[in-house]
């Protein structure tokens, strides 16, 4: 399949991203882009100056990352990893981690410990930002919280409740917002927690 099909494939980075470099809210550091795909973010933020590790489960996304990022001339390090399984492939801590379009790719059952993973590689202080679908949104085929996607990928739709019970152990809620983004082709309704880790 080629990325041109791939709903989530967007080249260009979304516009929240962007206003929480522009209004250094996130400053460049160490860096971690959580399901990082085909590392479109990852390059972005590299290209700002950030020091940019990506992690994906797929060996292929990795593989086209790194070819991004040596097509755009940055600097960024790509690992084949299982977000919920540890990160120990990481061996260090960051100061900003960030899952745009990844919680929703995850169980119910599986996210505390995807987020118990994501405290522990973040230094305390450092801000941790998720982006993933609404129970809100009308697209995909399925129950409230699990639809299937046109590709027949499984998602989970969360609501704004659910997620501050997950994210509250571990991290200091700073913005929690439900909101519409244009996607590549057609707009859907997302959950936007920017957080502080505890």
């Amino acid at each position: 399949m080629s990325l041109d099909d791939i709903p989530w494939n967007l080249e260009t980075p979304p516009e929240l991203l962007v206003e929480l470099v522009d209004t250094s809210k996130v400053r460049p550091c160490k860096a971690v882009d959580l399901g990082c795909g085909a590392g479109n973010y990852a390059v972005y933020l590299a290209g700002r100056g950030f020091e940019v590790t990506g992690v994906d489960i797929s060996p292929t996304a990795i593989k086209i990352a790194k070819e991004n990022a040596q097509r755009k001339s940055v600097n960024c390090n790509f690992i084949v990893a299982d977000v919920v399984q540890g990160l120990d492939e990481l061996c260090q801590t960051w100061q900003f981690a960030y899952g745009w379009g990844l919680l929703h790719h995850i169980s119910p059952e599986q996210r505390q410990k995807y987020v118990e993973n994501v405290s522990r590689i973040l230094d305390p202080a450092s801000k941790y930002l998720s982006v993933s679908f609404s129970q809100k949104d009308t697209g995909f085929a399925g129950s409230q919280s699990r639809r299937q996607s046109q590709l027949g990928t499984v998602l989970y739709l969360s609501s704004q409740d659910q997620l501050r019970k997950l994210f509250e152990t571990h991290f200091q809620i700073i913005n929690l917002r439900t909101i519409e983004i244009a996607g590549k082709f057609e707009s859907h309704i997302f959950n936007y927690a920017f957080m502080q880790r505890k």
